[in-house]
């Protein structure tokens, strides 16, 4: 990108990552966002806690779930341990897929400490995900990064991260439908979702121009005013959403090792962690069910509850009913696997949290850790600049 297509959308915060808050970008450095804050970490941990003390309890003791019971008895503990070598495998790729997309230059260590920390405040934040978002702009402010490169690089990485689920629904879908993958399902179920994710990538391809159109309505806003205030703000959004998309775009289409193999491996370590959830009590499913049951079952991580507990339990084993799974079979896989995906990023990440503040709340020149932060430039095609 050009110097001069930087101006105005360089301290902007785009509307996609708007949930995350202003106050994560507009803070004095050094001072961290409340949800991030120990104490109210510590509330989450003992309330998901809670949730899984009595999911247990009501497995055990409630009456008619013998069944379930007998399940989770014969669960074979090989697979288990593949279970978690696949979740942890999936953090690894969602390691390589931020470094890649924030700063190729950025340390090994520093990247996994930022990464790993931002997965654990997903598994505890009831943000769907944007919990883990707001603490890596905190922690990317106090590295040095300038906002509006922080604000333009995490629209890129949402999108780069969503884009192999994308690719894997499309292929995965029509692949079912028309009989080269394994699996059964409807139109409904396999070729509808493929389209609407088909034509979900075709909207987010052609959001840069929208975008900017639309920003270019409150150009002539009168800033004296409140509400021109709020149209310049708008605007300065929307021009960073589309340069984040235009940066992802570039991202894909320059074949970053790290952006594509970290961002699929990401999915398809975990997609492999639920098929060893489902193995471990018996027989998994058939690759384009256990497939398209997971990503669409995912949708349910949006639910505004920590880590998605119920939501995300509730779709998936929703959808892969649908599908002709086996309920008992799904429900039981399907909590297995939820359990690991929480507790592994969140075993992972506390550690690197607590370093992650270390180094970055405590050291003299926080922006000296991570110092080519403050160097990178966006590679963009150039944009015709208005007469």
């Amino acid at each position: 990108m050009a110097p001069e297509q930087l101006q105005g959308t360089q301290n902007a915060v785009p509307p996609m990552i708007a949930c995350i808050g202003p106050a994560v970008f507009e803070s004095p450095a050094g001072r961290m966002p409340g949800e991030l804050r120990s104490r109210h970490l510590l509330v989450r941990v003992a309330e998901i806690t809670a949730v899984i003390a009595v999911i247990g309890l009501a497995i055990t003791a409630l009456p008619g779930l013998d069944e379930v019971r007998g399940r989770l008895q014969g669960v074979d503990p090989v697979w288990i341990v593949a279970l978690v070598a696949a979740e942890i495998a999936s953090c690894g790729g969602y390691v390589l897929v931020f470094r890649s997309t924030f700063c190729s230059q950025m340390s090994w260590g520093l990247s996994y400490d930022i990464a790993m920390a931002e997965l654990a405040a997903n598994s505890l934040l009831p943000a769907g995900g944007a919990g883990g978002l707001a603490l890596g702009v905190w922690a990317l402010r106090q590295a040095g990064m300038p906002t509006g490169h922080i604000a333009r690089r995490t629209v890129a990485f949402f999108i780069v991260t969503s884009a192999a689920n994308f690719f894997a629904l499309v292929l995965v879908g029509i692949g079912v439908f028309v009989g080269i993958v394994a699996g059964r399902g409807s139109v409904a179920l396999t070729l509808v979702p493929a389209l609407i994710a088909a034509l979900g990538m075709l909207l987010v391809g052609f959001s840069p121009r929208l975008l900017r159109s639309l920003g270019q309505r409150g150009a002539s806003a009168d800033p004296g005013r409140w509400l021109g205030r709020a149209r310049v703000v708008l605007r300065s959004g929307l021009g960073a959403a589309a340069d984040g998309v235009e940066e992802a775009i570039a991202l894909l289409r320059a074949h970053s090792f790290g952006v594509v193999v970290g961002s699929f491996a990401y999915m398809a370590f975990d997609i492999a962690a639920l098929g060893f959830g489902f193995a471990a009590i018996g027989l998994a499913p058939a690759f384009g069910v256990l497939v398209l049951g997971y990503l669409i079952g995912q949708l349910g991580n949006l639910i505004p509850v920590p880590g998605g507990i119920g939501g995300t339990e509730g779709a998936l084993i929703g959808i892969f009913a649908l599908y002709g799974v086996d309920l008992t079979q799904a429900t039981v896989a399907v909590l297995i696997y939820r359990l690991f995906q929480l507790l592994i990023p969140a075993f992972l990440g506390a550690p690197a949290f607590v370093l992650l503040r270390r180094k970055l709340v405590r050291a003299d020149q926080p922006a000296l850790v991570c110092a080519p932060l403050a160097l990178e430039v966006a590679r963009l095609p150039a944009r015709s600049q208005p007469g």
